[in-house]
């Protein structure tokens, strides 16, 4: 009976602790991500290939492409993310996979013209050899009034 005592405890002690943890990782990912954008305006690319994960792709309206056509891009200035106006995020955990959406106002430069779209950003991370690697990012563009 003793043994079944200390069992429950360490079950329901265990549940509390991971039930615990999630808020943290959640914010862990919501701070990354954040990150991310201002790497992308920096044009930092050496913290972007750390991040994104070899295997990695990258949803546009143009197109959809890897890893390295993104860094290729964002090296050339070919697509310039100066700002992202972050308005809503959530993030949700499966296992070693986080799925963070932003709803954000993207301010870029594309072939040389300023645009501003409003957009749905799905960032998927998985949790690989004790880091978070970015797997996916893809923009909808959302519709405003009047469109």
């Amino acid at each position: 009976m003793k043994t079944l005592i200390i069992g429950l405890i360490l079950i329901l002690l265990s549940v509390h602790g991971s039930s615990a943890q999630t808020p943290d990782r959640e914010q862990e990912i919501i701070d990354l991500s954040k990150a991310k954008w201002q790497w992308m305006s920096d044009k930092n690319v050496e913290k972007l290939e750390e991040l994104f994960h070899e295997k990695s792709a990258f949803v546009h309206m143009g197109g959809s492409w890897g890893k390295e056509p993104e860094i290729n891009i964002i090296k050339s200035g070919g697509i310039w993310y100066k700002k992202a106006d972050i308005h809503e995020v959530s993030v949700n955990i499966i296992g070693s996979t986080a799925i963070l959406l932003n709803n954000i106002t993207l301010i870029a430069e594309v072939g040389g013209n300023e645009v501003t779209n409003p957009f749905m950003v799905t960032e998927v991370y998985i949790y690989e050899d004790g880091d978070w690697k970015l797997g996916s990012l893809s923009f909808t563009k959302l519709l405003t009034r009047g469109e």
